[in-house]
């Protein structure tokens, strides 16, 4: 049996990246910084631990601190500015991919939405999901530390 192998990368394809986990989790969120990126929109994340990513190409990395004043640092391509990944310092051991980089789109479906506080009045939000209103409980607990 082979390994799982997920692919993906920007528009110009001068960032490509690949995956040998399965998904954790997909998310919509509509927190004000995903907004930026996504449209308006909300964003659409796929979670997968990050130890199992390998990235060919140099993303530029924005630091910034999300509604939820977790301390992130969001992946783009440089030169035609696809959105890629998002990781938040305090979970290292998790990699958020944005559903549009990835070759398969129909890899998983969104299992939750959140950050729905945040959305538009125009917003329409699945009721069918859970809905969060702000930041929902962590996808995985972190790994044990070895000191």
């Amino acid at each position: 049996m082979s390994a799982m192998e997920i692919t993906g990368g920007c528009l110009c394809r001068k960032v490509r990246f690949r995956i040998t986990a399965e998904p954790m989790a997909m998310r919509l969120c509509w927190c004000t910084v995903c907004q930026y990126f996504a449209a308006g929109n909300a964003s659409v994340n796929v979670v997968f631990p990050s130890d199992a990513i390998t990235i060919d190409g140099e993303p530029r990395d924005y630091t910034s601190v999300a509604d939820s004043g977790a301390r992130m640092h969001r992946r783009f391509c440089p030169d035609c500015g696809t959105h890629l990944f998002s990781e938040a310092e305090s979970r290292p051991h998790l990699i958020i991919v944005r559903n549009g980089a990835l070759d398969d789109r129909e890899l998983l479906k969104p299992g939750a939405t959140i950050w729905t506080d945040s959305a538009p009045d125009w917003a329409r939000i699945d009721a069918s999901l859970p809905q969060f209103n702000c930041q929902p409980p962590p996808i995985s607990p972190a790994p044990p530390r070895t000191e």
